[in-house]
C-alpha cells in the first residue's frame, strides 16, 4: 500500500493507533485518541500498569480523565495489550516511550529502539510511525534506518514524523488540547496522516519543520531554556540571601516589565524527566561535534548544587537557633501536585542533609510505600531516611525543621496550621511561598529571602 492510499483511507476514519508507552504522555494521549473515535491499542511492557489500567485503577495525575477512559474501555475503543498485532487497515505507531540519561552507562533510545522494533514487527507498507519521546539529535534518522532495513522507502510506502511531547503534568491552564505542537513529516501523505491523528489531540495545530534534527533540537531547546533560567534565577536567589533582600520581591517587580522578562522562581532544582536530562541531549551532540556548551554545563551545574546550598542554609539556621537536626523534608515529588518521584529535588535534599548526620524523615501526601525501592533507584537516593504518612501533631511533635521543597496543594492546610500554631520551631521554605506572619513564633526562612 503507498501512502497515498493509506492517506485517503486515514482521512475516512478507516485506520487504527497503537502507542507505545502508557506514562504520563501515552496514558492522556490513548485516552484522548480514543475518546474521539479513533481504535486505539495502548500497549505497555510493564505488566503492573496494563492489570492497574485493566482493573480500572488511576493514580492521581490519571484522574482528571477518570470518566472517559472509563467510557473508551467500556466502548472498545481503547484496548491495553504488552505487545501490538496485526491490521488490514493502516496503523500509526506513536512512541512515547522514556529516554535514559545520554552518558550514564545506557543507551538514551534503548526504549525507542525496542518500541519501533515491535512496531516494525507486525506494520506493513502505507504504515506509519511517529515518535513523541525526547531523544538525542539523529534518533529519528537511526529509526528511519531501521524502517529501510525491513525493505520500505520513508516518504514513499512508509511514513515517519518526530513530533516531541509537549505535556506539563498537572497544568490546570495548558492541557493536551491546548497545545500547538512542532512536528517533522517525512513527506505530505504522511504529514496529512499526521494531521488527522492530531486533529483528535489538539485540533491538528502543528508547526511543521523541514528535517528531523530541527524537530530534536528544538524539544532539547525548549528544556534547555528552562532549565537555563531556573539556574539563574536560584543563583539570583543566593545572592539575595546575601544581600538581605527579598528575591521573589525582585522578580515580582521585574515582572511589572510589559517586554523581555518571564518571571522564573527559585526552587531547590529542577528535577522531573524532562528539565535536567533533555538538555544533556544537546550537550551530547555538542561534544560528539568536538564543540562545548557552557551554558548549559554551567545551569546543570547550578542546579545540581542547589541541594547542597539548602542543606547549608538549614545547617546554618539550626546552630544559631541551638537544634539538634530532626528535620521532615516535605514534598518529595519532582513539582507540586504529582506523584512523579523521578529526579526528585527533594530526594536529594533529604540525601544530603542525612549525609550531613541529621535526622531524616521525608513526607509527599502522593509518596506510595509500595514504590520506595523504584523511587530510590530513579533518584539514585541512599536508603538511610523513611518516608512518613502524616503530618499529624504526632509525628511533627519534636521535629526542629519542617523543610519545604514542593507546596502540594493536599499538603498546604496543614503545613499553614504547622505554621500558624507553632508546631515546629523552624521551617526552610525553598519555594519562598509561605507568606511571613507574626503571630507564629516559628523561625521562617525562605530561599531567597
Amino acid at each position: 500500500m503507498k501512502l497515498q492510499e493509506s492517506a485517503e483511507l486515514v482521512e475516512a476514519g478507516k485506520f487504527s493507533v497503537d502507542i507505545f508507552g502508557l506514562g504520563y504522555v501515552g496514558f492522556p494521549l490513548a485516552v484522548r485518541l480514543s475518546s474521539g473515535g479513533v481504535r486505539v491499542n495502548g500497549i505497555d511492557t510493564n505488566p503492573g500498569r496494563i492489570q492497574r489500567l485493566s482493573e480500572g485503577e488511576l493514580v492521581d495525575t490519571e484522574l482528571p480523565m477518570a470518566k472517559k477512559f472509563e467510557e473508551v474501555m467500556g466502548s472498545g475503543k481503547l484496548g491495553l495489550h504488552a505487545a501490538p498485532g496485526r491490521s488490514s487497515d493502516p496503523k500509526v505507531g506513536m512512541i512515547c516511550v522514556p529516554t535514559p540519561l545520554p552518558g550514564w552507562g545506557s543507551d538514551s533510545a534503548v526504549h525507542v529502539k525496542a518500541a519501533a522494533e515491535s512496531f516494525l514487527s507486525v506494520s506493513r507498507r502505507g504504515d506509519v510511525l511517529i515518535l513523541e519521546s525526547s531523544v538525542e539529535v539523529g534518533t529519528t534518522e537511526m529509526v528511519r534506518n531501521m524502517i529501510e532495513s525491513r525493505g520500505h522507502k520513508v516518504g514513499e510506502d512508509y511514513g515517519l514524523c518526530f513530533c516531541p511531547e509537549r505535556v506539563d503534568p498537572a497544568n490546570k491552564e495548558w492541557g493536551m488540547e491546548g497545545i500547538p505542537r512542532v512536528i517533522y513529516s517525512s513527506d505530505d501523505y504522511t504529514h496529512r496522516i499526521a494531521l488527522q491523528v492530531y486533529g483528535h489531540v489538539n485540533g491538528g495545530v502543528l508547526s511543521r519543520v523541514g528535517s528531523p534534527r530541527t524537530a530534536e533540537v528544538v524539544k532539547s531547546f525548549e528544556n534547555a531554556f528552562r532549565l537555563v533560567n531556573i539556574s539563574l534565577v536560584n543563583e539570583l536567589a543566593m545572592l539575595c540571601d546575601r544581600l538581605g533582600i527579598s528575591a521573589r520581591d525582585v522578580i515580582d517587580a521585574a515582572s511589572t516589565k510589559p517586554f523581555g522578562f518571564i518571571p522564573h522562581y527559585p526552587g531547590a532544582g529542577a528535577g522531573g524527566h524532562c528539565i535536567p536530562k533533555d538538555p544533556r541531549f544537546l550537550l551530547e551532540s555538542a561534544r560528539g561535534l568536538g564543540s562545548a556548551h557552557s551554558m548549559i554545563d554551567g545551569a546543570l551545574e547550578v542546579n545540581g548544587g542547589m541541594p547542597a546550598y539548602v542543606a547549608d542554609r538549614i545547617g546554618s539556621a539550626l546552630d544559631e537557633l541551638g537544634l539538634d537536626g530532626r528535620i521532615i523534608v516535605c514534598g518529595l515529588a519532582y513539582k507540586a501536585n504529582v506523584e512523579d518521584m523521578r529526579d526528585s529535588p527533594g530526594f536529594k535534599v533529604a540525601d544530603e542533609l542525612s549525609r550531613r548526620g541529621f535526622t531524616v524523615q521525608g513526607y509527599d501526601p502522593f509518596f506510595n510505600v509500595g514504590l520506595a525501592a523504584k523511587y530510590l533507584a530513579e533518584n539514585r537516593g541512599r536508603a538511610d531516611w523513611a518516608a512518613i504518612e502524616t503530618l499529624d501533631a504526632r509525628t511533627v511533635k519534636g521535629t526542629d525543621c519542617l523543610c519545604i521543597v514542593q507546596h502540594h496543594e493536599a499538603a498546604a492546610p496543614r503545613i499553614s496550621e504547622i505554621y500558624l500554631k507553632s508546631e515546629v520551631p523552624f521551617i526552610y521554605d525553598c519555594q519562598s511561598i509561605l507568606a511571613p506572619n507574626s503571630a507564629s513564633s516559628t523561625r521562617l526562612v525562605r530561599l531567597g529571602g
